[in-house]
Order: C-alpha cells, then structure tokens, then sequence
C-alpha cells in the first residue's frame, strides 16, 4: 500500500504520492495551507479511481470528460501524466517517462494506491 506524504517547501506545503517501494508517482502543486493540500489529497482520493485516460500523443485522440488523466509529451521529450478533477484543475502531476508503457504503469499505481492510503506528515 502506497502513501500520501505531505512537507513543506520554501513556499508552502505540498504532498508526493508514493508507492510501496518508496518511489514518488505523482506530486501535488504548492498549496498555501495543509488545509489545502489535504483537500487536494482528498480530491486525488475520488478521482483517481474513476478517471478516464485520454492519451494526447496519439493523432487524433478522443478527448474525455473530467475527471481524466492526461498524457502528454514534455518539452524534453517524456512522457507526463496530470489527473484532472472534475472541475478540470490538475491536482496530480508525474515525473517524466523515457516509454509510454513506463507512464501507463505510473497511472496504474496512482489508481491503486490513492483510493484508500495513509498520509504522513514530515
């Protein structure tokens, strides 16, 4: 079972998604408050689950309606998710993907361990 670990930055709090082996599958923006960022956590609770999956490196992809993942291609090439909640804020983002298949799995553990983990606070 992965966890939720919520710490602070130079510029507000923030939380990383990680699994069981300790590796961070996806990371938060920088809230102001803990307050915040647990409702964010929260949000990445609900969503996850039931996300659809649209995969913008394919031509002419289906667009899907929130809540979603999102891949995408970055700047230098890799390929990055983003969960999007119903509102279509991006409450979770990825690191970055050298294989597609590596972004699938990425999501895959999102889905599975953001449902019902435990959050530590350092």
């Amino acid at each position: 079972m992965g966890k939720f670990v919520v710490k602070e930055t130079k510029t507000g709090i923030k939380f990383d998604l990680k699994a069981n082996n300790g590796e961070v599958i996806a990371t938060s923006e920088v809230y102001t408050s803990e307050a915040s960022c647990r409702k964010g956590i929260a949000s990445v609770q609900k969503n996850a689950p039931i996300a659809a999956l649209e995969n913008q490196t394919v031509e002419g992809y289906t667009k899907e309606k929130h809540p979603k993942f999102e891949i995408y291609l970055d700047k230098s090439g890799e390929f990055r998710f983003r969960l999007k909640a119903t509102n279509g804020q991006i409450i979770a983002v990825s690191e970055g993907y050298k294989a597609i298949a590596s972004c699938f799995n990425g999501i895959e553990s999102v889905r599975k361990n953001a449902a019902d983990c435990k959050i530590e606070k350092i």
